[in-house]
Formats: structure tokens, sequence, C-alpha cells
């Protein structure tokens, strides 16, 4: 069973290994430590009941659009539905607190994560060219408006 609440600074060490895993350009300590204490972003842990910090993800609330960020779930536990479930909390309190608009970015040959946010809603509306590195890749900027 997989709890998704609200990501404490005492999940912060759990957060980062989760993104070294994950991403190429992982965020630090003192990057996840400066954005909890911004009042407009609001970032998530899936927990399983051991208390394992298994997936992560964060939106910042800006004028009622959200900028989505960090989705990630540990490789041994993808396929499960986490990243759906984090989706689904983050949007729903997005939701709540009047965002109408939220946008991400994702690699382009991550045919997954793509597939989750379509069915989410989200629709490309631009690429940043070489945006990623380790490997270089495009990155496609989704929408849901």
């Amino acid at each position: 069973m997989i709890k998704i609440r609200r990501m404490t600074k005492e999940d912060i060490p759990a957060a980062v290994e989760i993104e070294r895993v994950c991403f190429s350009q992982p965020w630090s300590e003192k990057v996840y430590s400066a954005t909890l204490l911004l009042p407009f972003a609001h970032y998530y842990v899936a927990q399983e009941e051991s208390g394992n910090i298994v997936g992560t993800c964060g939106v910042k609330l800006i004028l009622g659009e959200g900028e989505i960020g960090n989705v990630a779930v540990l490789p041994a536990y993808r396929g499960r539905g986490i990243a759906r479930q984090l989706m689904e909390r983050m949007l729903t309190d997005a939701g709540q607190e009047s965002a109408e608009a939220f946008t991400l970015e994702v690699r382009a040959g991550n045919v997954p994560a793509i597939r989750l946010y379509e069915s989410f809603g989200f629709r490309q509306e631009g690429i940043r060219k070489r945006f990623y590195r380790d490997p270089e890749e495009d990155a496609l900027i989704l929408w849901k408006r």
C-alpha cells in the first residue's frame, strides 16, 4: 500500500536519492530545502507502509498556473500506478488552490511519462531543443488548460 502525502524536510535525503537515480541532473539537498520553504511550492512523496519513500513530485503555483517538476518513481516501483497517484493528489490539491492550468517539461523519448501526462489531459505546445543533458535530448513542453 502506498500513501501519498506532502513532503517534509525529513524526506529530503530520500528525495535527493530518488533524483540521483532517476535524473541526469538531480536536485541537491540545498535546492530541495530552499524549495520547500517557498509558500507556493507543494511537493509530495509516495511512501510505502514500511516508511520507504519511493516517489516524489511537486508543483509551483503562480497566478493560477502550476509548473510541475520532479515527477519521479524509483525504477523498481514503476508500472504500479505510483506516478499516477502522485499526479492525482498534486493536481487535486492545486485545483483546490485555484490553479487552472498546468505545464511541465518531459524528455521527448520518455514515452511512458508522456502517456501518463496525456491521460491527465496534457497536450504538447512546444519543444525546447537540446534541453536535457546526459544524454542530450529535446524537452516537450506540455500544458493542461
